[in-house]
């Protein structure tokens, strides 16, 4: 394990463009379950609360649970040492962005700075009429559904909902990065999820080296990884900056 890893520290350091491309795994660590799986949201939440028609029909019922799940419990979530050392590499000058599945803002409170965020964020409220956008720190969710002070529709969480396309800006911005990458590190993401699970195919379609870091073998693993370094998101984060800087 420790030559994969320096061979992966080595790698990174002699590019000249690297891309962190992150998912559930690394917010685990933080406390954040993911949706899927034994222990996922979805096993004890019924799904359709995030389903856009929903939302619009029933959003009284939509933001009860929205407001226990993304705001009693995630805002309590702090970044870990994966953030941290991702954070890291970019203030050093070894990562050009983090492109990220997950919606909690982590990778920003850690200090990364370009983050394309392909499901959107939870801590923004945004008006679906006017396009008004407010920090969830600025609105009382103590009365729930919050409305917009310009015109009073309904606020709805700026991730996407079932039912919703990809931030254009994102998409597009996360596959040019793709595409441009030397070496591409894949951080607790297992690739079951659409469209998101194409970016890293393409960044090995243009030639990047992929570096996977995951508890368990992934769809990526036996496809598009070269070096794969098993474990949890922090520990092998905190073991490549030994030799990164």
């Amino acid at each position: 394990m420790v030559d994969l890893i320096k061979k992966a520290a080595a790698a990174l350091k002699e590019s000249k463009f690297n891309v962190v491309f992150t998912g559930a795994g690394v917010s685990v660590e933080s406390g954040i379950p993911p949706f899927r799986g034994a222990t996922g949201l979805w096993s004890k939440y019924d799904p359709k609360v995030l389903d856009l028609d929903y939302f619009h029909d029933y959003p009284d019922d939509a933001w009860f649970y929205i407001r226990e799940i993304f705001y009693d419990f995630f805002g309590k979530a702090r970044p870990n040492e994966a953030h941290r050392v991702i954070a890291r590499m970019e203030q050093e000058g070894l990562l050009k962005c983090v492109i990220t599945q997950n919606i909690d803002n982590l990778h920003q409170e850690a200090g990364s700075k370009v983050v394309y965020e392909f499901h959107g964020n939870s801590q923004i409220l945004v008006c679906p009429k006017c396009g008004n956008k407010i920090p969830v720190g600025k609105v009382d969710l103590k009365t729930i559904p919050p409305r917009c002070n310009h015109d009073g529709t309904v606020l709805k969480p700026d991730f996407i909902f079932f039912g919703e396309g990809i931030p254009e800006a994102a998409y597009l911005n996360s596959f040019e990065a793709a595409r441009n990458a030397e070496v591409f590190m894949i951080i607790g993401t297992t690739g079951e999820v659409m469209p998101a699970s194409i970016v890293p195919q393409e960044a090995k379609r243009r030639g990047a080296l992929i570096i996977e870091i995951n508890p368990e073998k992934s769809l990526y693993t036996n496809d598009i990884t070269d070096i794969y370094l098993p474990g949890k998101a922090g520990e092998v984060m905190t073991e490549i900056e030994k030799y990164l800087f």
